[in-house]
């Protein structure tokens, strides 16, 4: 059993990655009911939070189904970093994230996310700071380092853990590779198997598919996985992954039913958490090109999905999908 302080998780668990635009409330209620064991928030900016900024703010929503739930703060100002932890509390998480691996330019060049990894020396002394100002386990999702001639990740996740961090989940890319090349999970595993260190390491890249899941554990010997674009549009993910984990057999594809019904209640949660239609229905378009994903002559649905601007206009055009759809043999491209 994988524990992040006291919270107990099952052996191997699958962490939903905390993704900008994505990672909100409905979608990480959705994935944990497909399986994922814990959820992480958006990252949330320190400075936004300190000056109450609105969308900052609305970022700290957790609901009770979603626990457990981390919420994520980034940031590379002390004074500002501990005022948050304070405010974080507040919403009554059960985990503090530390992103110090956000490759953005408008992140990295105020010294916060992977731009951190610039100064190590600052990074272990915010998370000791962080670990001191909470009785909260605190935990750090980061990168490998800077670039190729700067990796010391080893060393840097040994220093976090001797400051208190609870667990670390290891992007293995560099900064300068952003999302690039292959994400190296030797580099990672290095990191678990070193016999100084006792907390959870969890790998994150490139976990595309229940083979590569496992992978990670058997081969690379991780103590979890975070998994991140290949749950957009597929919050079914998880549950692939642990039956394939349990079975060695891969679940059929999702259905055309369970992608509308999925795709319906994604709209209806946000609704009911926006408390706004319009931005609701604006802001889950992102989504529904790959709930349908690879479906064969989607293509004027999907723009039809995208353009609508009423909740009502898109549930229709769903009713629409499922007349024109249901039972169809070979449902996906080739």
């Amino acid at each position: 059993m994988v524990k992040i302080g006291d919270i107990e998780l099952c052996d191997f668990p699958l962490l939903l990655a905390p993704m900008e635009d994505v990672s909100d409330p409905p979608f990480r209620a959705l994935c944990k009911e497909q399986g994922a064991d814990l959820v992480y928030t958006e990252f949330i900016s320190s400075e936004g939070l300190i000056r109450d900024a609105a969308k900052s703010v609305k970022k700290l929503d957790i609901y009770e189904k979603e626990r457990p739930v981390g919420i994520q703060i980034f940031g590379a100002n002390l004074e500002s970093m501990l005022r948050t932890v304070e405010i974080v509390e507040q919403s009554k998480p059960d985990i503090i994230d530390i992103n110090f691996g956000c490759p953005v330019k408008k992140v990295v060049s105020k010294g916060a996310g992977a731009g951190i990894l610039k100064d190590i020396d600052l990074m272990v002394s915010l998370t000791k700071e962080m670990v001191k100002h909470t009785k909260l386990p605190v935990t750090v999702k980061t990168r490998l380092g800077w670039d190729e001639s700067s990796i010391m990740i080893e060393e840097v996740a040994e220093r976090l853990q001797d400051v208190g961090c609870a667990a670390i989940s290891i992007h293995g890319r560099t900064r300068a590779q952003m999302y690039k090349g292959d994400a190296d999970w030797t580099r990672i595993a290095a990191v678990k198997n070193n016999p100084r260190m006792h907390i959870p390491v969890f790998g994150n890249g490139d976990v595309t598919s229940p083979e590569r899941a496992i992978e990670m554990r058997d081969d690379y010997g991780l103590d979890g996985c975070m998994i991140g674009r290949a749950a957009i549009g597929n919050p079914w993910f998880f549950k692939e992954v642990k039956h394939f984990m349990a079975t060695g057999e891969h679940l059929p594809i999702a259905s055309i039913e369970d992608r509308v019904e999925v795709a319906r209640r994604h709209l209806e949660m946000e609704i009911a958490w926006k408390e706004n239609e319009v931005q609701a229905v604006m802001e889950t378009r992102r989504h529904y090109a790959n709930y349908f994903k690879g479906i064969k002559d989607f293509k004027d649905y999907r723009i039809r999905l995208v353009t609508e601007e009423s909740a009502q206009g898109v549930y229709d055009v769903m009713n629409e999908i499922l007349d024109r759809f249901a039972g169809v043999e070979n449902l996906m491209q080739k």
